[in-house]
């Protein structure tokens, strides 16, 4: 294949077309409401962090434990089922949605990715598409995961994985790119 020169033109970046889904002002509180109130509370404070994700929109289900070195971009654009866990630094970058089911473990240092670039666009046009984590799947340290993906029920994603795939049910994932290694119960 012959390479042919694009000249990549970022002053042409256009996401006019793109919507956080709440207003500039609205964004802006959150961040700081998320690097203050919600990153220096305590520990074992799951209830506050709850409380203040749900007042920003978020969809929290019932007792999910939520660490208070999370980072959620768009927090109305998540959506968290019951007893779930997101640990340490866990990133949920939602450009788009983010769903994640119940009984699930996103650990830490981990990074669900729904916003990327179009690379064959010299403009290098924004592009999203929702993640979506199904009931008891885990998704292990330092695992980044890709724009539109699907992990399926009770999928394991192995530690430092990269997800660029769906996840099929009760199915152990592991490398970069993320492969299926075996069944999850025998």
């Amino acid at each position: 294949m012959r390479y042919v020169n694009m000249k990549i033109e970022l002053s042409k970046y256009n996401q006019s077309w793109y919507s956080r889904g709440k207003s500039n002002i609205y964004t802006i509180i959150w961040w700081f409401i998320q690097g203050t109130l919600f990153r220096f509370s305590l520990h074992n404070m799951y209830g506050w962090r709850r409380f203040l994700l749900r007042l920003f929109g978020a969809k929290i289900g019932e007792k999910v434990q939520v660490r208070a070195s999370a980072k959620f971009t768009y927090p109305w654009k998540i959506e968290i089922g019951d007893f779930s866990w997101i640990g340490d630094n866990v990133k949920f970058y939602s450009l788009d949605n983010i769903i994640v089911g119940s009984n699930c473990v996103i650990s830490q240092e981990s990074y669900l990715c729904t916003g990327s670039h179009d690379i064959k666009d010299p403009y290098f046009g924004l592009i999203t598409k929702p993640i979506i984590v199904k009931d008891g799947a885990w998704i292990a340290s330092d695992v980044f995961v890709y724009p539109g993906i699907t992990i399926n029920e009770g999928a394991v994603i192995a530690a430092r994985s990269t997800v660029t795939k769906d996840v099929t049910s009760e199915a152990i994932f592991a490398g970069s790119p993320a492969v299926f290694i075996k069944k999850r119960f025998d």
